[in-house]
């Protein structure tokens, strides 16, 4: 009891008390083969809301989620879920979880809802209590109408909503979510957005890994950015972007020399060639526009900033394998 009342400030200063934690970590760390894959991170995400972690391929955002479900063991430092540590209460710990794996692995032999209640079994749950619950699932993921159908014969838009649905079966506290709409079209997207706002709205705590920057900064209350398995920044959507860009950006395409000292002179422009693009990041957009009136030729973009300039400011702009 005395563990509940101990208390944690965020970045902020505000303070947290660890009731209200869902994952804690201190220093962790994890090496392959005395290669670091993360490199003493501390985290804390609280109960609800949703938690972006996120960072380019091989930043160590795999190898933090397969922790905190207890499925790599720590190299160092310590782990609570629920403030239960990892190493010794995991079947507690994924008794009161709902996993969404980066693929679709349902049963391609069993339809839908044959899925959904071999699911259950694992979690001890049979009868009148699960039917009600797997009707309900196939409601809220508009899968109602596919129930009694077999997996093959499901869209790659409704095999994601029936994996979703399974996450939830178990009613869980902490919904992992690895890349939950990858390859889906923008309709199942938002569908599926709505769904998880639903979900974050009735209380339930959901922990996010995307490379889609505009769903990390739709849904997320607050982001890690990791890379090289250290976190790099921390906070909300918006603030990260006050924090780490300019508020707009013009992207020109067009003649490399005549872009080349358009903006010079200017103290309030930042320009990044990308291939054949240049992005003019600003604070004073009507200074940017104004030299631009000078280059009719060139094509340009202008937007506001978004989390993806943060990210690609942050991590850079090489590719990672």
């Amino acid at each position: 009891m005395q563990e509940n009342k101990r208390q944690h400030s965020d970045e902020k200063g505000s303070v947290v008390p660890v009731a209200d934690l869902v994952v804690v970590a201190r220093d962790l760390r994890k090496d392959f083969g005395g290669r670091p894959a993360v490199c003493g991170i501390d985290l804390e995400i609280p109960r609800g809301g949703c938690f972006g972690l996120l960072g380019p391929n091989g930043a160590g955002k795999t190898t933090t989620l397969r922790m905190i479900l207890g499925q790599s063991p720590l190299s160092g430092g310590s782990l609570t879920v629920f403030g239960l540590p990892v190493d010794r209460a995991v079947r507690e710990i994924r008794r009161r979880i709902g996993v969404v794996p980066q693929n679709d692995n349902t049963d391609p032999d069993f339809t839908v809802e044959e899925n959904l209640r071999m699911y259950a079994r694992y979690f001890g749950l049979a009868g009148a209590d699960v039917a009600r619950r797997i009707r309900e699932l196939l409601d809220f993921m508009e899968l109602a109408d596919r129930a009694d159908d077999r997996i093959r014969a499901l869209s790659g838009g409704m095999k994601r909503r029936l994996t979703i649905a399974r996450a939830l079966i178990n009613d869980p506290e902490l919904i992992v979510l690895d890349e939950p709409t990858t390859g889906l079209d923008p309709q199942v997207r938002r569908m599926i957005w709505n769904r998880l706002r639903q979900l974050r709205n009735e209380g339930k705590t959901l922990l996010l890994t995307t490379h889609y920057m505009d769903e990390a900064e739709r849904l997320c209350d607050d982001i890690v950015v990791i890379d090289k398995g250290r976190i790099i920044t921390q906070g909300p959507p918006r603030e990260l972007i006050r924090r780490h860009v300019e508020s707009n950006v013009l992207e020109i395409q067009g003649d490399a020399s005549v872009i080349a000292g358009l903006f010079d002179g200017l103290d309030a422009v930042r320009v990044e060639r990308v291939g054949e693009t240049h992005y003019c990041y600003t604070n004073d957009l009507a200074a940017a526009l104004q030299r631009l009136e000078r280059a009719p030729a060139l094509i340009c973009m202008h937007r506001p900033t978004t989390l993806e300039d943060v990210f690609l400011r942050l991590t850079g702009h090489e590719l990672r394998e």
